[in-house]
């Protein structure tokens, strides 16, 4: 297995975004085990006349799932200078209950293509929502209380990307790094 470690710090740096309070983090959540395979999200979203940037680094280790999320702010009362708050989370592979990849891709009549976007759910039991509705019967006119049906789902992490807005790459890395966190869920 080869270490990808240099490669990660390097697709960190390469995204301008604090690489250095980022690779801390990540480095830090890793605990020195190799990486296998790994995902760098840089999106930035716009509120009104403001550019807020985000960052998302995915990593595969041997035997954990590492989430790294990094936000900017600005000052605030606490923290009077601008700031960022990087989370992280390290999952251990066999908590990761499913790994859902849904590629789209565009006029499928007309020969292979690659995906246009693509959105990996990853979910291993620590958020779980439940989506209810009113449940009905096919007279139109019933009006008698059926109650609720609906569906309890866990998506603990889900992140998509679009060769429009990401890149082809972006979409690529994302469905290559979602191959490697199946190969090495497989029960």
């Amino acid at each position: 297995m080869t270490d990808r470690s240099a490669d990660l710090l390097t697709a960190i740096d390469r995204t301008g975004y604090y690489p250095e309070v980022v690779a801390d983090a990540v480095t830090d959540a890793c605990g020195g085990e190799p990486v296998v395979s790994y995902y760098v999200h840089h999106e930035p979203t716009f509120e009104r006349d403001e550019v807020r940037r985000h960052q998302t680094v995915i990593v595969l280790t041997p035997s954990r799932l590492i989430l790294a999320h990094t936000d900017e702010h600005a000052g605030d009362d606490l923290l009077p200078e601008p700031y960022t708050s990087t989370s992280t989370e390290a999952v251990s592979l066999s908590a990761v209950a499913n790994v859902v990849v849904t590629r789209m891709v565009t006029n499928p009549t007309s020969g292979p293509r690659p995906p246009a976007e693509a959105v990996l759910t990853i979910g291993w039991g620590a958020v779980s929502r439940i989506d209810l509705e009113p449940a009905a019967c096919d007279d139109p006119q019933c009006e008698a209380d059926h109650g609720y049906t609906g569906t309890s789902s866990s998506d603990d992490f889900s992140l998509r990307v679009s060769a429009a807005a990401d890149g082809a790459d972006a979409v690529g890395g994302l469905l290559s790094f979602a191959a490697s966190l199946s190969a090495l869920t497989r029960g």
